[in-house]
């Protein structure tokens, strides 16, 4: 490897959290569509995140709250904030998270579990702390910008902004209760990280009751730290109990009432996957909320009485596999008709609803409803047959229109925002480094419209633009990317494969956007032809494709992981197919693992990442969708567990895990150890102190990609190649 001075892509990569510190995101736009607030650092390495607002028509942008200028570092946080940011993913530090209210005047957020307001109108003035009764968790500040409800120990408290005056309006009636907070298997499967909802005029708050007493409490400890406290954490572990949840309407006003409960068939359906309200103020707010059985065949969306707690059942999706939980959805248009994705009839493909109409572009995959505006609805999708672009559609009764970002060509991955006629649209694609950012005005008025930039800070990667082509391999048409070293020349000389999938349910990595692929260009150029692809139970393609895994969660992925290695071959006769080896994180290390110990006459090496390696270890709404109960189904999760006998020669593995995990936790990792040693396997195990699912701590997140290259290069008898 050439040794120079300038920054190494692993460091840098690690230094800017994977290029995402200093981008622009979370924004909220006012009702007039003149102002936008958003959150972005100062520059490419700033773990400070600061609020920030924008007027699209003059492109000035102001700092409403900066860390640094308030004095708080954001170290200590609440063990519930922590968790919180876990299941987001969220490895920044700053304001992560805020809220609005209705006529945008006033925003709220939390530093070190300290309660702070931002006025985001007026004259500029520096945020102010609110008495509140800490550790808060996870604010919301009501629609008219004059309470905020928040979550301290368990309870909770809404406190007045002008006075300072707090009440609690819920607390825990049991040892294992909390209100106001989303459970593990909501937050972490579901994508509902919230817990409590304002009405619209701000009487009274929609909250979660968690109660996870039934719950089995695992104990995850890190060794490396023997004098610390083990964290008990209650997991709900495939086959075993959830957290039991309800909802009830708390009065916000100034004498405390009893809870009003919200009641439905919660043994019959017991996950709550979405919660809301619908309509005005004067008594005309509905709640609004979905629930899902346990074998996710059925998710019902409710309407019900505030009042009385009274249920009305207004949809229900049924699937003999399962049901998909799809973003955005429930929503409401102004006049009150329900925004759905759903199946028509129960067959073929998902359809964007709006009250009983389908809507929307016919041969278009539904991903998601991002906003509804008036009676418009924003979607994502991807047109068929290109599951690696993202697409936004404006749609509404009378009209789809394809959703197009300024001055660019068609294809790449766009995600936005709609509020009153003002987009904020985002885009990555193959032709630019990074994210572009663009708020767009009167977006019903071609002629009109006004288009203003936010600018990204991100630092572009000191790597050589991607070298990546695209195709569909096999029979099967497997979404399928190469990635080749930009000094290579074809012919020159062959190539050793790394396959660098994740393969799994949720997610893709075969997109048309330049930075999916900075990682495996940086392999890449360590002398290896790079090898994507997204095999069946990753989504952009179909529900048939999506549900291929059911039953079987090892077979399937496997199969055509194999099948597009060697199509590829048969396409670039310069691949070495006697020096392969792959590598993965979380599923993908699964994947990686389960390659390398079932298939060794094709995989000759791999690095595996957080597998999971026994399914009955992971958690219930995951798992039970793909296998069922084991209790039930104990062949399926037999066939795709890791801990059976390995098949054929041994081969190089390396089995990458962090201490503290919480998500796939360590003992998957301990338990394949086990097996392997048991079995008279060699193999590496690289345990991380205090590391969490996804490594985010500078040099370990730098190491560890040195580290496998490094693995990789020895286990195929691959010499050092120019960086």
């Amino acid at each position: 490897m050439r040794k120079n001075r300038r920054m190494s892509f692993p460091r840098q990569q690690a230094r800017t959290h994977r290029f995402t510190l200093g981008v622009p995101r979370a924004f909220h736009i006012s009702p007039d569509g003149r102002r936008v607030a958003f959150l972005r650092g100062r520059h490419g390495t700033d773990t400070a995140t600061c609020l920030w607002t924008m007027e699209p028509g003059s492109g000035r942008e102001r700092v409403v709250a900066d860390p640094r200028t308030i004095g708080a570092d954001d170290e200590d946080l609440p063990v519930e904030e922590r968790a919180r940011r876990e299941r987001l993913r969220e490895t920044g530090g700053g304001i992560v998270s805020y809220t609005v209210d209705e006529p945008f005047t006033r925003a709220v957020f939390t530093l070190s579990g300290r309660l702070y307001c931002a006025d985001l109108v007026g004259e500029e003035s520096a945020p102010r702390e609110l008495p509140a009764q800490g550790p808060v968790v996870d604010p919301v500040i009501c629609p008219k910008g004059d309470l905020v409800a928040y979550v301290s120990s368990g309870a909770v408290h809404v406190i007045e902004i002008n006075s300072g005056r707090d009440r609690i309006l819920a607390e825990p009636d049991g040892p294992n209760v909390t209100w106001g907070l989303a459970e593990f298997i909501a937050a972490e499967e579901m994508s509902r990280y919230r817990g409590m909802w304002w009405a619209p005029d701000g009487s009274a708050l929609l909250a979660a009751r968690v109660d996870d007493s039934a719950v089995t409490r695992w104990s995850i400890g890190d060794p490396a730290d023997p004098e610390a406290t083990a964290q008990t954490m209650a997991y709900p572990a495939a086959g075993t109990a959830n957290a039991e949840v309800r909802l009830a309407v708390l009065s916000a006003e100034e004498e405390p009432t009893a809870p009003r409960w919200v009641e439905w068939d919660r043994e019959r359906l017991p996950y709550l996957v979405r919660a809301g309200w619908t309509g005005g103020s004067g008594g005309e707010a509905a709640v609004v909320f979905s629930a899902q059985s346990r074998d996710q065949r059925t998710l019902t969306l409710f309407s019900a009485d505030p009042a009385t707690g009274a249920a009305t059942e207004l949809r229900t999706e049924t699937d003999r596999v399962w049901v998909e939980i799809m973003p955005g959805v429930p929503a409401f248009t102004k006049s009150g008709e329900p925004v759905w994705i759903g199946r028509q009839d129960g067959a073929g493909e998902r359809r964007v609803y709006v009250g009983d109409r389908v809507v929307g572009p016919r041969d278009f995959y539904v991903r998601g409803v991002v906003d509804v505006d008036g009676e418009r609805v924003l979607c994502s999708g991807s047109p068929v047959g290109r599951p690696g672009e993202v697409e936004l559609w404006l749609l509404d009764q009378d009209s789809s229109t394809r959703v197009e970002f300024p001055g660019a060509s068609a294809g790449g991955v766009h995600t936005g925002r709609l509020r009153n006629d003002t987009l904020v649209l985002q885009r990555r694609d193959m032709e630019s480094d990074g994210v572009r950012t663009v708020v767009v005005g009167n977006t019903s008025a071609q002629a009109q419209r006004t288009v203003t930039e936010i600018a990204s800070l991100a630092e572009r990667p000191e790597l050589p633009e991607p070298r990546v082509t695209f195709w569909s391999s096999g029979e099967r048409g497997i979404p399928t990317a190469l990635v080749l070293p930009s000094w290579y020349e074809q012919g020159s000389a062959r190539l050793p494969v790394l396959l660098d999938p994740y393969g799994g349910p949720h997610a893709q990595r075969v997109l048309r956007s330049r930075s999916a692929y900075l990682t495996s260009q940086w392999f890449a150029d360590q002398g290896f032809a790079v090898l994507v692809a997204d095999g069946r139970g990753t989504p952009g393609i179909g529900i048939d494709w999506e549900q291929a895994v059911h039953g079987d969660l090892a077979t399937p992925v496997l199969q055509d992981q194999v099948a597009a290695l060697h199509d590829a071959a048969e396409r670039f006769p310069f691949l070495d197919l006697d020096r392969v080896a792959i590598r993965g994180w979380s599923f993908g290390g699964y994947l990686a693992a389960l390659a390398l110990l079932r298939r060794p006459d094709v995989f000759h090496a791999a690095v595996a990442g957080a597998p999971v390696t026994d399914w009955r270890l992971y958690d219930t709404h995951y798992t039970e969708r793909y296998l069922g109960l084991p209790q039930e189904k104990g062949d399926a999760y037999r066939d795709s567990s890791l801990l059976q006998e390995p098949q054929g020669p041994n081969r190089p593995l390396m089995l990458i895990h962090g201490l503290v995990d919480d998500n796939v936790v360590f003992a998957h990792t301990q338990r394949l150890s086990t097996a392997l040693l048991a079995a008279g396997r060699p193999h590496t195990v690289l345990p991380l102190s205090g590391i969490t699912h996804m490594p985010s701590e500078e040099s370990t997140a730098e190491n560890l990609l040195l580290l496998q290259v490094d693995f990789i290069r020895t286990a195929l008898g691959h010499p050092e190649t120019a960086e």
